[in-house]
């Protein structure tokens, strides 16, 4: 079996949480010696993996389908996403559903990342199997690991008495970065600092705003590799994630996977954490400023490592077989 796996634009969308599980399906393909290619003119493959929602994925997928090869389209987006993303999106995002509807249904298989994602995609009438398959995480990676905490602190200026806050995600609304600097506000015993970044031309003003916002607590760090990822999990003292609407949300998986102390918004996709025992939830900016406050000063019992074996079978080897189980079921049917 030879899978070409192919994401179109990968050097403009690298950097976001779809770039980084596009490399966690390469990793996971390797890691099960399955053969693959990753070049789009390639002709001798028996799956195509297509990953994006461009016109070209669109046109490669009409193109497999004449050749009578099979499709596995990943679904990582949703119009639920979409939404509170750039400039105009709410506005057009009824047409981008009906867009990716459309690219979606040229497979024979839809994968997306959790059953949420799936239970949103049924509500589509897509008339095509759909598999939740996470998009993994490199368990070996991220390990807590206290000397490269120190590494991050020592970067960015922290104390070791300084109680740190990080924030991930491109600067979108949705992502919560308004919530994460409005805590800044709120809190200013305590420092944050915002790791991703995403261009403010496209950007509502009230994002613009925010980024721009001047606080001596307030870190903007913009984009960093994954190595300072995994020192900034292992030096902060909370993983504040206060995300409106994810298919999966990867720096969750990482953050649990680090054994940190999380605080998360409460809505669908995080249902399978338990609040109180995998992390904190709140609903809204108060209860995220009493709960943000009443972990760091200890008010609240530390959770850290409780919600780590939720994340083993989402390892990528893991990830991996259970992808390599949908290409094996496409095959075989006729």
């Amino acid at each position: 079996m030879k899978v070409l796996l192919y994401t179109e634009g990968m050097k403009t969308i690298g950097k976001s949480g779809l770039g980084k599980a596009v490399q966690h399906q390469i990793k996971a393909l390797e890691d099960n010696h399955i053969d693959y290619t990753l070049d789009s003119k390639c002709k001798d493959y028996d799956v195509v993996h297509i990953n994006f929602y461009g016109l070209k994925s669109y046109r490669l997928a009409k193109k497999a389908r004449k050749m009578g090869k099979k499709i596995v389209y990943h679904a990582h987006s949703t119009e639920e996403d979409f939404r509170n993303s750039f400039i105009f999106s709410n506005t057009i995002a009824p047409l981008f559903k009906w867009w990716i509807c459309k690219c979606y249904r040229l497979g024979d298989h839809i994968i997306t990342p959790t059953e949420y994602s799936k239970k949103l995609l049924l509500n589509y009438n897509l008339d095509r199997p759909i598999t939740a398959i996470s998009n993994g995480i490199d368990m070996h990676f991220f390990k807590k690991n206290e000397k490269d905490g120190e590494k991050f602190r020592k970067k960015y200026g922290f104390k070791k008495e300084d109680k740190v806050v990080i924030g991930i995600g491109l600067y979108l609304e949705r992502k919560g970065i308004l919530t994460f600097v409005e805590m800044a506000k709120r809190c200013p015993e305590y420092k944050f600092i915002w790791f991703g970044y995403s261009p403010l031309s496209v950007s509502p003003r009230k994002i613009k705003k925010a980024v721009h916002t001047k606080l001596p607590n307030l870190t903007f760090a913009g984009y960093v590799e994954r190595d300072m990822i995994h020192s900034a999990f292992s030096g902060c003292n909370l993983y504040l994630f206060p995300t409106l609407e994810e298919t999966e949300g990867i720096p969750i998986l990482e953050g649990l996977s680090e054994q940190a102390d999380i605080l998360v918004r409460d809505i669908p996709i995080f249902a399978f954490l338990k609040e109180g025992q995998d992390v904190y939830k709140a609903k809204n900016d108060d209860e995220f400023e009493e709960k943000l406050r009443k972990i760091l000063e200890g008010e609240l019992s530390s959770l850290q490592g409780n919600g780590y074996e939720l994340v083993k079978n989402m390892e990528i080897k893991t990830v991996g077989k259970k992808m390599i189980s949908v290409y094996k079921q496409v095959l075989e049917e006729k």
